[in-house]
Formats: C-alpha cells, structure tokens, sequence
C-alpha cells in the first residue's frame, strides 16, 4: 500500500505514525530490532495504543538471494507479521536494570583489569619498591599507592613505576567507588520490582537484575518453572548409559542468568546451613560436586521462578533495633549470643542485609530476651 522513510527523533515518530494511520485502523505493527535500534520508534507505538510485535530479521540466505535494503526490510517485517512469524516485545520496564547492569558489569571487569595490572607491574617493580608493598592485600595496596609520593623519589625508574602505580591505584579506587553506586542504585530498582526475590538468600542486587533482566526479556518463556529453568541453562540432561543412569549440566541457555544462579548456590553451599547440610547428604551418597551443583541449581531456579511471579510476604526488619535498644541490649552482646558479628546485626537491623533465617532467630531471642 505504500512505503516511506523518516527521521529516527520524536518528530520523525510522530510523522511515521501519522503515515502508518492514514491507510486506515491498524490491527498490528512489526518491528524488527525493538530492544535495539528499533527501541524509540517501539516506545512511540506503545504510547500511541497501537499493538506492537517483534519480528526476526531476514535469514542470511535470503538476504544473499534477494538482496538487503532498508525498504525490503520494511516489507520483509510486514509479511511476517501478516503470516504470524513474530514473538511479543520484550519488557520495556527492565530498560533500566538493563543500562546500570550493564555499566556495573563493564566497570567490574574495568577494576579487576586495573587489580591485575597494578600487581603486574609491582612484581616487575625495583627491589626497594616490591619489597614496600610486599604482603598487602589488594584493598590495602591500593590505599598505600595512593597516598605515595613518586616525586620525593630520587631514582627516575623507582619514580616512573610508582607514578604508574599510584594511577593504577586511583583508576581501582574510582571504579570501586562507581561499582557501589551503581549496585545501590541496583538495589533500590530490583528491591521495588520484586522485594521478595531480593530478600531471597544469596540473591544481591547484581544476581537479582539480571533474573529480572532475563525475565523481562523472555516473557512468554515463563509460562513454567521448567520452562524458566530451561531458559536460565540448569534443566537436567540425560547423560545415561548402559547400567549409568545420571544428568549433567545444560549447555544451552541465557548463560548471564545461569551464572547467577551459579553465584547463589556459591553463596549457599558456603554461608546457608540447609544448603550445607544438603551437600554434605549428597557427598555421603556418592554424588560429585558438579552433580550437586547441577541439583542446587535447579533447586533455586524453582525457587526464583515462584519469586518473579508471584508476590511473595518479605520479612519485616525495622522493629529489630527498637526492640533490642527497648530491653537496653547492645550489638555486641546479641552478637555473641547469636554466634555472628555485630557488623551482621547492625546491617540485619538496617535493611543492608537480608537473611530470613536469622531475622527470624533474632526476633525470638530478643522476645524471649
């Protein structure tokens, strides 16, 4: 019926609806690439009321056999939304999670570059300088190096490195410092979306956005929680043969996710009793670590699955101060008798930390207290 070409701005959004109206009522409009460089005019539809849907780019077969062109595109995504080929748009509302998780992750990968390269070139350093920093960990280097002075150094090679390390230094403490606003800004998005999830044990906010994420972008996969565990990478795979009857590991699936919840069984298999006392079943039973890891792993799926989509109760935290500071107890003598740290209760208190269990243990200690 017509075709026609427009500026990618609000204004040019605005003329192609007007062209896509005046042909008459629209049942359904395909967009190719709407979570990328389709993603304005897709938010412009949305606004609009019209229904928007997310075609497959050609295949690069028939791109080789008729030829690529922005028009053709245009027509190639028509057709299959008239033949039925397309998939709902995905999320709009993780957008945001999307753009910080992404900036957390670049900037994680950024810092661990500078730790490599500082400990790099302070082992290539001279004596005097290797033998300084020698046995500090990496929190407590980077603070030397960066109050060190290169300039009162009188060998030139022993003031070129430290001027070299004391950057290092600076870029680890500048990116440590973006890495923790960027995760509390994390927080507040996922703890507002799904509080629940974030209250879940070993879920922080990085693991949390991007279960979202990967939610978000896959809704019409979510119709299970097998169907989620197949998504997220952790179904089990028959790996049988002959008298052998076992699973192993799936390779396929959103690999981001699956290492999320390859950090929460991390996470449990160290800090959580019940996961403890579960891989210590295991073990007694033959089972490898990996088969273990594989069984927790679907384990958590199941369980993170119920927290995307059901409102789930979240534990109540801020009664815990007034009640402990009521019978005058401080955080050093509920700490010991709770066998933990201060520093845990106080964060326990504050909403820093979320750990159901031992909200639970505390609110009947100090009862009983």
């Amino acid at each position: 019926m017509g075709d026609a070409e427009f500026r990618t701005d609000p204004d040019g959004y605005q003329a192609a609806i007007a062209f896509l109206t005046s042909s008459g009522t629209i049942e359904r409009v395909g967009v190719e690439g709407a979570a990328g460089y389709g993603a304005g005019i897709t938010r412009a539809l949305a606004v609009a009321g019209l229904d928007v849907v997310e075609v497959e780019r050609p295949t690069r077969s028939d791109r080789r056999r008729a030829g690529k062109t922005d028009q053709m595109d245009a027509y190639h995504a028509a057709r299959s939304v008239l033949a039925g080929r397309t998939s709902p748009i995905k999320g709009t509302e993780v957008d945001a999670l999307r753009a910080l998780n992404l900036a957390r992750r670049s900037a994680v990968k950024a810092r661990t570059a500078a730790g490599n390269q500082l400990k790099a070139v302070l082992v290539m350093a001279p004596d005097d300088v290797r033998s300084r920093y020698r046995g500090l960990n990496t929190d407590r280097l980077v603070d030397a190096l960066r109050r060190v002075r290169p300039d009162l150094v009188s060998d030139p090679t022993s003031t070129a490195v430290l001027t070299a390390l004391k950057s290092l230094a600076r870029r680890h403490r500048d990116l440590t410092e973006e890495i923790a606003a960027l995760t509390a800004h994390l927080d507040t998005l996922v703890t507002a979306a799904r509080p629940a999830l974030r209250e879940a044990y070993g879920v922080g906010p990085d693991v949390a956005a991007q279960l979202l994420i990967t939610a978000g972008n896959n809704p019409e996969r979510l119709s299970s929680e097998a169907s989620f565990a197949a998504l997220c990478g952790v179904a089990p795979v028959p790996a049988s043969s002959g008298k052998t009857h076992r699973h192993r590991l799936s390779r396929g699936g959103d690999r981001q996710a699956n290492a999320a919840l390859h950090r929460i069984v991390l996470n449990r298999g160290q800090h959580h009793a019940p996961t403890k006392a579960y891989v210590a079943r295991q073990t007694e039973r033959g089972r490898t670590p990996r088969e273990i890891r594989r069984m927790l792993k679907r384990a958590v799926a199941r369980e993170v699955y119920r927290l995307l989509v059901r409102d789930c109760p979240v534990a109540v935290f801020n009664d815990l101060r007034p009640a402990r500071q009521a019978k005058n107890i401080t955080l050093r003598d509920a700490a010991r008798q709770l066998g933990t740290w201060p520093s845990v209760l106080s964060n326990l208190e504050r909403g820093l930390r979320r750990d159901h269990d031992l909200t639970t243990h505390y609110r009947d200690w100090l009862q009983a207290a």
